[in-house]
């Protein structure tokens, strides 16, 4: 029992802080990143029903703005994570949705799993998964789409923006790699 509470003291120093042109440059790929999910969301999308927008990318944006570096933010991990997730959240749905709390649960364990066999693994791809089972009538009406538009696109959008913003400064580089 010892062993075990000593690991969860922890013994690591905390990482240095980052300094105030990394924060403009992320919060400039992030301002646009999300602001052009939003307003494309808003103007094409759900005057049709859709969305290109879910809470998930919010989580995605901190990874492909601040952290790029993390292997968790690299294109293959960005599209792969979510668009899985999305793919895995509705077969959940679909076949545990009558028992929310099973589909929901089932979506975010076996989106991980799906993450980790295809190394994909996109933290955010939890929520995507999730949100395909608790997201509501709209997002259930979107079957399969739903992986696609909004996940697949939105995090095609936010990848255009990472790649861009990332890249301005000489001091960024990404993607550290495609596959």
């Amino acid at each position: 029992m010892t062993d075990f509470l000593l690991k969860i003291k922890g013994g690591a120093k905390s990482p240095p802080g980052v300094g105030i042109a990394e924060m403009l440059w992320a919060w400039l790929g992030s301002s646009v990143g999300i602001a052009l999910c939003g307003y494309l969301s808003a103007k094409y999308f759900e005057p049709r029903d859709m969305s290109l927008i879910i809470g998930s990318f919010g989580a995605s944006a901190v990874l492909v703005y601040a952290a790029i570096k993390s292997p968790l933010a690299q294109p293959r991990n960005l599209l792969g994570g979510h668009i899985l997730s999305g793919i895995i959240g509705v077969m959940c749905y679909k076949f545990f949705g009558d028992t929310i709390w099973i589909a929901s649960a089932m979506s975010v364990s076996l989106a991980i799993v799906g993450m980790l066999f295809t190394k994909t693994l996109h933290p955010p791809g939890g929520a995507t998964a999730l949100i395909a089972v608790i997201g509501g009538k709209k997002v259930h009406d979107l079957g399969f789409l739903y992986a696609v538009i909004p996940v697949g696109l939105g995090a095609v959008i936010l990848l255009i923006i990472a790649l861009v913003v990332n890249n301005l400064s000489s001091s960024r580089k990404y993607p550290e790699y495609w596959f």
